[in-house]
């Protein structure tokens, strides 16, 4: 395994290097593509067989220059399947961005773009690998600085320049609590940043909290859990659409892996760590779909269902701890394989969203719901994979989504059942939220569906066309990949069990997750063939009968227009209506004045309650209060060698009190 994922390392780096020296722009986008491509695929190919093979964690360790630290790399199932996920995303989303960049070769440099890309991809890959904290977080920061520039894109927007700061700021204030989280760890290793070290050493109960409430700040960040999120919902709109897949997709992802390779750092997990994640998992997926609902714009949709679908991954591991410590292996590999199997899935059917949305804005010049319509005709392939995602994102079969939910479900439901107190009362908690996010996933994208892909343009003038080859095959892959597992969901677990064995710490249970699924495959397949059957039938009837194509019915209306079919706030509002005090609305009104008034609008407009309310003010009050010390900065030199003086005083002061005096 280490030198499989050194070798995608080295070929994506020169795929990268490829799209900067190739002269010939498009050709250069189609080679560099087609070297990641081949990299993930190696990476795919080569995990899979890691983890059907059982393969025994390997460790290599290299001398480097660095005064601390050291180049040691290592994989384990959890590696092995943190690969797997981040190659079966990346490899489809290369190729699509080699599709959605021809169109800036002209305008653009769009090597630098590639390059970066394969950058991000490779330092992706070297987290997962890393066995030392100095070398995991010069990939981590690598990751997020390629990451910000592929965000920037479009920097001549400023809304774009706004996600990309804030992404970096949100990015660098997570990366802080990882520098003081691994000097504690650091310190009580005995002075050593070996993954080995930090997790065989005993930590007092206190030092233990400190650092699981650092490792969430650090990780939670990335991952986009509330209420850490206020970059997400700005930076995966900004960024091209194959960047916000691979961001979606994978890479918030990391967050998940950090927190997980974290808690082995911290001795024995106790409860109330297990009831934290399940809380911040109920949040921040109730209020990731809320938001979802409440917009307008499709990008920033999908972002915020990022947020929701990373609460579903916390939900499970929450209960996985929950089931550690109780002595309940069952319920520990239940929620870990339902938490590791949704890594995957949603990474196959959100990238699939944000590749057909950003087919749609390529095609109409457009993200805002309102002004698109009736592309269904118009772009069938990308209807679709759509569709596709849309029914594997709101959980449903026969789809993969439903899998992992439904892990999620079993392991809620045994924790109800099996366990006693607070553990059960939040497992059924658990089971109630995880039914409403559910629902409202459903009304989400029946919004989205239907205001985008039927009834009538809205825009009559726009004559769209679907997506070029290279857009649609990776589309139409990812499409297929999440039937497959959902119809065949034993074949994925078989790679899930053993990260999630490792994580439960149970190799002697008798749990057999292929088996547990068994049942699904047969629903999956039940409702996939009565589809089919019901399209023949139809095809059947219609084969003789004049079919003629209408506007649909308009209440009577003589003369009906694209402006009397729902929009996606007018949708939305009766759904959002008794949720109101967990949302943060903006309206904007044009009130209607005189007997024939000539204008009226009304606009609802719907943001981040958690970041206006709480984050933003909390910042700007900090950058108030540190704004005083400018009263201390006169620009004179000899004020600053006076303060100096002051300071060394100071310290040797403090020194010499902690001296002690022998006479």
């Amino acid at each position: 395994m280490i030198p499989l994922a050194l070798a995608v390392i080295g070929l994506l780096l020169f795929s990268g290097l490829l799209a900067l020296a190739w002269p010939a722009r498009r050709m250069a986008l189609r080679v560099s593509a087609t070297g990641m491509g081949g990299a993930c695929l190696l990476g795919l190919i080569g995990s899979a067989q890691s983890l059907i093979s059982g393969t025994a964690p390997e460790s290599l360790r290299a001398a480097w220059s660095l005064p601390i630290g050291e180049l040691h790399v290592g994989s384990d199932a959890l590696t092995a399947y943190f690969l797997l996920c981040i190659s079966a995303v990346s490899g489809l989303a290369a190729w699509y961005g080699a599709g959605y960049l021809r169109a800036y070769t002209d305008r653009r440099a769009t090597g630098v773009t590639q390059a970066l890309f394969a950058l991000l991809l490779a330092s992706m890959v070297g987290v997962v690998i890393a066995r030392d904290a100095v070398l995991f977080l010069v990939c981590w920061e690598v990751m997020t600085i390629a990451s910000f520039f592929l965000v920037t894109f479009e920097d001549e927007r400023s809304e774009v320049r706004r996600a990309g700061w804030v992404y970096l700021i949100a990015s660098h204030v997570g990366v802080t609590a990882l520098f003081v989280l691994f000097g504690v760890l650091y310190r009580h290793a005995g002075g050593s940043f070996d993954f080995a070290r930090l997790a065989g050493h005993g930590m007092q109960p206190g030092a233990a909290t400190a650092c699981f409430l650092l490792a969430f700040v650090g990780f939670g960040t990335k991952a986009g859990l509330w209420p850490l999120h206020l970059w997400l919902p700005d930076a995966h709109p900004a960024a091209p659409s194959h960047v916000s897949a691979v961001m979606s997709g994978v890479m918030i992802k990391l967050g998940i892996y950090g927190l997980l390779r974290a808690l082995a750092f911290l001795g024995p997990p106790t409860l109330w760590q297990g009831e934290f994640l399940l809380g911040i998992g109920i949040i921040s997926a109730l209020l990731g779909v809320l938001n979802a609902l409440a917009q307008h714009d499709l990008k920033r949709l999908l972002a915020y269902h990022s947020v929701e679908n990373m609460g579903i991954i916390t939900i499970g591991l929450g209960l996985g701890l929950i089931g550690q410590v109780r002595g309940n292996p069952t319920l520990a590999l239940l929620g870990y394989s339902g938490a590791l199997l949704h890594v995957l899935n949603h990474g196959l059917f959100k990238s699939l969203l944000f590749e057909a949305a950003g087919s749609i804005h390529h095609a109409t010049g457009t993200r805002e719901m309102s002004l698109l319509g009736g592309l269904a005709r118009a772009m069938p392939v990308t209807a679709l994979c759509f569709l596709a995602g849309a029914i594997a994102i709101c959980g449903l079969p026969p789809l993969n989504g439903f899998v992992s939910e439904w892990l999620v479900y079993l392991g809620a439901f045994r924790g109800a059942t099996e366990l006693g107190g607070g553990a059960a009362a939040a497992s059924v908690a658990v089971i109630a939220m995880l039914a409403l996010v559910g629902g409202l996933a459903v009304a989400c994208f029946v919004k989205a569906y239907g205001v985008v892909f039927l009834g009538e343009p809205r825009r009559p003038a726009v004559a769209p066309h679907d997506a070029s080859w290279s857009m649609r095959l990776p589309m139409a892959l990812g499409a297929l990949a999440c039937v497959g597992i959902g119809l065949w969901p034993a074949g994925i677990l078989a790679l899930v069990s053993r990260p999630a064995t490792l994580l439960a710490g149970a190799p002697g249970t008798s749990l057999d997750l292929p088996a547990t699924v068994a049942p699904l495959t047969s629903v999956a397949v039940s409702v996939a063939a009565l589809v089919v059957v019901l399209a023949l039938v139809r095809v059947a009837l219609l084969r003789r009968r004049e079919v003629r194509s209408a506007a649909t019915w308009a209440c009577g209306y003589e003369a009906p227009s694209p402006r009397m079919q729902y929009t996606a706030a007018s949708f939305a509002a009766p759904v959002l209506e008794p949720f109101a005090a967990l949302l943060y609305g903006k309206r904007h009104e044009e009130r209607p004045a005189g007997c024939f008034p000539e204008r009226a609008s009304h606009e609802v407009h719907h943001g981040d309650a958690a970041g206006e309310r709480v984050l933003v003010p909390l910042v700007l009050g900090i950058a108030r209060w540190l704004g005083r010390s400018r009263a201390i900065q006169h620009g004179r030199l000899q004020l600053y060698l006076v303060y100096i003086l002051i300071t060394l005083i100071a310290l040797m002061a403090w020194q010499l009190s902690r001296t002690p005096w022998r006479p």
